[in-house]
């Protein structure tokens, strides 16, 4: 079984912490015990500080997040660190990277690759070429809600909803200004053309990254067909 796992960089590395780190990589190698694994880490924070420093030098948008694709490497280069033996040694920079260290790997830790997609958009990009069973996107948040919860005090955080659904709600969501969705626009569109099964959950807590994938038990929101009958619910 292939799952893919996108490690948000604001759980990952809050904070430049190795004890993070080594928490995630005890899960994950747990999880590669019994699965082929793809974890694509996130940038957080900081990159988001190198971005804003960048953008007051002047640099454009394309420049912009080129910066912040090397920032999500780093933190997959320390999580390869603490990963150890059998993990493929570098971040692929590319999808055809990916799938030939995909090859000879089964555990594969990769952040950012092209300007314009977030990592968000590059889990579900490498979930679709890896035939993954399951994408699981481990957030600061504990799912999606009909609506951003920062400015709707009635939206209702939702425990099972379609792909489709799951893109109304986020194009609703980036009109409006200082919103952000858990899952970008991008990622949701190729989660509802793939159709592969998707839970967004808080992975603040390792161990519920462990539980979703193990043993499909979770807290979060599940993305899925509504014909889907798997262990998900």
């Amino acid at each position: 079984m292939s799952i893919v796992i996108s490690l948000g960089g604001s759980i990952l590395a809050p904070d430049l912490d190795s004890s993070r780190f080594s928490e995630y990589s005890r899960v994950l190698k747990d999880i590669s015990f019994e699965d082929d694994l793809v974890v694509v880490t996130g940038g957080g924070e900081m990159a988001r500080e190198y971005i804003d420093i960048a953008r007051g030098l002047g640099s454009n948008e394309a420049f912009c997040d080129s910066i912040g694709i090397e920032v999500t490497r780093l933190n997959a280069r320390l999580l390869i660190s603490a990963l150890g033996e059998g993990v493929f040694p570098e971040p692929p920079g590319s999808y055809d990277a990916a799938l030939r260290a995909f090859s000879v790997s089964d555990v594969v830790v990769m952040g950012g690759v092209s300007p314009g997609q977030s990592t968000d958009a590059v889990s579900a990009l490498i979930a679709e070429y890896v035939d993954a069973e399951l994408l699981v996107f481990a957030t600061s948040v504990d799912g999606v809600y009909s609506s951003d919860p920062r400015f709707n005090d009635d939206a209702e955080k939702l425990d099972r909803i379609s792909p489709d659904r799951l893109v109304e709600i986020v194009m609703e969501t980036e009109i409006k200004a200082g919103a952000k969705g858990v899952v970008d626009p991008l990622a949701s569109k190729i989660i509802e053309r793939s159709e592969i099964p998707t839970v967004v959950l808080d992975g603040s807590e390792p161990e519920k990254v462990r539980s979703v994938v193990l043993d499909g038990v979770h807290e979060g929101t599940l993305v899925v067909s509504e014909s889907y009958e798997g262990v998900l619910g």
